[in-house]
């Protein structure tokens, strides 16, 4: 069966927020398929590396961390000092580079985390919704990647904290939703990969101009319910066939 594509927009350019931490990953783990990095190298944590909003590392007593930990944090709890060190570790250039080899034509990544002064000389990171489609699509079921990256990559996103917004009113007695978010100034964004049996679908969501962001979690967490509703239908009329 042939992939059935719907979108709105989906070239449009967005501030990329936390989603530019699912092509860091990406860098990370196809660095680690070619032993350019190891998984359980250490990396040194230093105070002055420890940066506010997102994340638990700020309050860890550790002095280093392994590879896979600092991945682990950026996804899971989004962490923003993770994501800086990941992103010392393995260079802008090798991101950008890596992003630009996706085909990711409207990503891009010029600043770490919580770098507000960078954001006000006009250095952010940016990205699109099929940008982002093209990430997810390419870390779990493309080529790129070897098998265990692929499903390290996956099972980071199903081991994600924030669910407050896509899966909120989704069944997870049916199906599997492994999502990353991201938030900034008047920007709401939720992505992710739902698994129904041996299918899967890649949602995106970006919002921006928000004057009350609740309301732009109100309609991610829509889109989240609408997409719920059409799984069920299906599952609904494969059971009563």
């Amino acid at each position: 069966m042939e992939e059935e594509v719907i979108e709105i927009n989906s070239n449009d350019v967005y501030q990329s927020a936390s989603l530019i931490k699912l092509p860091i990953l990406f860098e990370a783990l196809r660095q680690i398929d070619e032993g350019a990095l190891i998984k359980e190298s250490q990396v040194k944590v230093e105070e002055g590396d420890k940066i506010g909003d997102t994340g638990v590392l700020q309050a860890m007593k550790v002095e280093q961390l392994p590879v896979v930990d600092l991945l682990s944090l950026m996804i899971i709890v989004s962490d923003n000092s993770a994501t800086n060190l990941m992103i010392d570790l393995l260079g802008k250039d090798s991101i950008n580079a890596s992003i630009s080899r996706m085909g990711m034509k409207n990503t891009i990544l010029q600043r770490k985390m919580l770098d507000f002064n960078a954001i006000r000389i006009g250095k952010d990171n940016f990205t699109s919704a099929a940008d982002i489609a093209l990430c997810l699509k390419e870390a779990v079921t493309g080529g790129s990647l070897k098998i265990q990256s692929r499903n390290m990559f996956h099972s980071l996103l199903l081991q994600q904290q924030f669910k407050e917004k896509l899966p909120v009113y989704m069944d997870d007695s049916l199906l599997k939703i492994g999502n990353k978010t991201g938030e900034l100034p008047r920007v709401e964004h939720d992505c992710g990969i739902i698994t129904y049996g041996e299918k899967q679908a890649v949602i995106v969501v970006l919002i921006d101009r928000l004057a009350d962001i609740e309301s732009g979690k109100v309609t991610i967490r829509q889109v989240g319910k609408h997409i719920n509703s059409f799984i069920k239908g299906i599952s609904t009329a494969f059971n009563y066939i």
